[in-house]
């Protein structure tokens, strides 16, 4: 049985960081997925627990809007970004990533208050640690992606919390 294989496309971030003056962590993801460009809005495929696992973390419900979830992140100290400006890719496969370009990152640290780096996933880390190199400690956090089915909401949210709480509970790749 043959596997339906995904042309690679070069594709450009479409989206700003969303960051402000009391952002303290910085997760940083790969690319915006198919769905997530398509819906202008980071974490945009509805099975990605990314959202779930932040509002739990914080104790909030889970935010619907773009803008509630801005709040969310704003509001708790969180800025949010994507370690690509732009690459080649099948689909939204970050394994298929091919010719990477970073975004700014030392320039959107440089600019803030931020003092921890949270990279969603193995992939984000990887090409975080290629390519960057910033003084503020950098985590590899279990991808939030419905491809990481491995890990429940439950695990999910106990670990990440245990970094963004600044928990001494730390995961690594």
């Amino acid at each position: 049985m043959s596997q339906k294989v995904l042309a690679q496309h070069t594709v450009s971030h479409p989206f700003d960081p969303i960051s402000d003056e009391r952002s303290s962590i910085l997760i940083l993801g790969t690319m915006p997925s198919v769905q997530s460009r398509a819906g202008s809005f980071y974490y945009a495929h509805p099975r990605n627990r990314f959202w779930t696992v932040v509002a739990s973390v914080f104790g909030q419900s889970q935010p619907e809007s773009i803008a509630d979830k801005t709040h969310l992140l704003l509001d708790n100290g969180v800025a949010l970004w994507d370690v690509l400006a732009s690459c080649d890719i099948s689909g939204s496969d970050d394994s298929s990533i091919r010719n990477p370009v970073c975004n700014d990152i030392a320039a959107l640290v440089s600019n803030s208050s931020i003092v921890k780096i949270l990279c969603n996933g193995t992939k984000a880390f990887n090409l975080y640690r290629k390519h960057i190199d910033l003084p503020q400690p950098v985590h590899c956090m279990p991808s939030t992606s419905p491809a990481n089915a491995a890990w429940s909401v439950a695990r999910l949210v106990a670990t990440w919390r245990g970094e963004m709480l600044d928990i001494e509970e730390v995961f690594s790749c």
